[in-house]
């Protein structure tokens, strides 16, 4: 049964913590959120999911299509990518955007009893609680911080408008957005649109995520600072830790629009560029590897304290189990004199299996919160965009011709 948290314990000098400790939240916060609930797109624990999809999709990819409609460059030949066949601008709008949605309550809904399963698992001693709620205090404060969300409007227009978009996402074609003219670009009306509101606003939400992540890796970094209690033969195999696990999957939709956005990038280069899908192999290993590093690697800061709590117990319990099969040996075996205690039925049996059960507990214990599957998952999740895109190597009745071979 796990045990309940006294709030008395959760009161610091003249201020609670105990709201932050029940609904510990890296999303609720900030003037983003504050200008969602005012506008009647979000309640108080980000409901209205569909709601806030829709008018995200009407500021950014339905005027898109609207206005390219009205110039004529929807579709046809009037210029090379028409809007319709412009399959990253597709993929960005209606597939990596609603994702990013998606996975800010996805990681709210998860990470809301964080806390409480630090104090409820006794991890924190009071020797650290101090400590601990200065993290928590801290990432609260971030996370409502009005000057990193306008360093963020800044960043997106200085950086992304500026210098990224024109360098390298723009393609070098007739478009439905741009016309190469005099060295330059000349941007229609669903250009202008798509660059300074579009585009903008995808970019914020996912430098906003970012700016979460960095909260995260904080606060996970002040944490393991802390003296934690970690138990060996806790059964998770994580001293007790194995629950950050199962939080860092909620990342799951944020791994994917990335999978989306380059998913949606590699397609507008096949497409239109002639380049072909082997030739972005290292480039999709890069973003594997560098998603899972930002998403597990925060947890790797944990493994001194998993490390040491492995080795402790393999001492400790190697020092109980050699003076309990000592006095196991001498009785049984040894000595001659058992008080007429027959072997059949004896508990000693049983306390002997489970202290080898507990020290094989112990030699099994991870030195990571996560596991081998959990890395794998979260891989799969970040290219499952990308697997339509080997139809580009093979057409589709080849497809199923190997398939059914392997079938049949």
């Amino acid at each position: 049964m796990s045990r309940s948290v006294d709030p008395s314990i959760l009161s610091r000098e003249g201020g609670s913590l105990l709201s932050d400790y029940a609904d510990f939240s890296l999303i609720l916060g900030g003037p983003l959120y504050q200008i969602l609930r005012r506008a009647h797109l979000s309640g108080d624990a980000l409901e209205l999911l569909r709601r806030r999809i829709v008018v995200i999709l009407s500021l950014t990819w339905l005027p898109l299509l609207v206005l390219s409609i009205v110039e004529g460059r929807a579709w046809g030949t009037a210029v090379r990518v028409p809007f319709l066949l412009d399959v990253e601008a597709h993929v960005r709008f209606l597939v990596a955007l609603p994702l990013l949605v998606v996975a800010e309550l996805v990681v709210h809904q998860r990470m809301r009893p964080l806390l409480r399963q630090f104090l409820e698992r006794r991890l924190i001693p009071d020797t650290s609680r101090a400590r601990f709620d200065a993290a928590v205090s801290s990432a609260i404060r971030l996370r409502n911080s009005v000057v990193l969300e306008m360093l963020l409007i800044g960043l997106v227009i200085v950086v992304g408008v500026v210098y990224i978009w024109p360098h390298y996402i723009a393609l070098n074609v007739a478009t439905w957005y741009a016309m190469p003219a005099g060295g330059g670009r000349r941007l229609s009306a669903a250009g202008w649109w798509f660059v300074y509101l579009s585009l903008p606003l995808f970019w914020f939400i996912l430098l906003r995520w970012y700016v979460r992540l960095a909260i995260w890796v904080r606060f996970l970094w002040q944490v393991a600072r802390c003296e934690l209690r970690l138990v060996p033969t806790h059964p998770d195999h994580a001293g007790g830790l194995g629950f950050l696990s199962g939080i860092v999957v909620a990342f799951a939709p944020l791994l994917m629009a990335h999978g989306a956005q380059v998913a949606g990038f590699i397609s507008n280069q096949i497409f239109f560029q002639g380049a072909t899908l082997p030739h972005f192999k290292i480039l999709l290993a890069v973003v594997v590897v560098f998603l899972l590093l930002i998403v597990l690697g925060p947890l790797l800061l944990f493994m001194p304290h998993l490390a040491a709590a492995k080795r402790t117990g393999l001492r400790e319990y190697g020092n109980l189990a050699q003076e309990y099969v000592l006095e196991f040996d001498d009785k049984w075996l040894r000595s001659t004199a058992k008080n007429g205690e027959a072997l059949l039925g004896s508990a000693d049996l049983q306390s002997l299996a489970d202290i080898g059960n507990s020290f094989q507990v112990i030699r099994d214990m991870s030195v990571v919160p996560f596991t081998k599957f959990t890395v794998v998952e979260l891989a799969i999740v970040t290219l499952v965009p990308v697997a339509p895109l080997a139809l580009t190597m093979v057409s589709v009745d080849q497809l199923i011709t190997e398939l059914l071979k392997v079938v049949f």
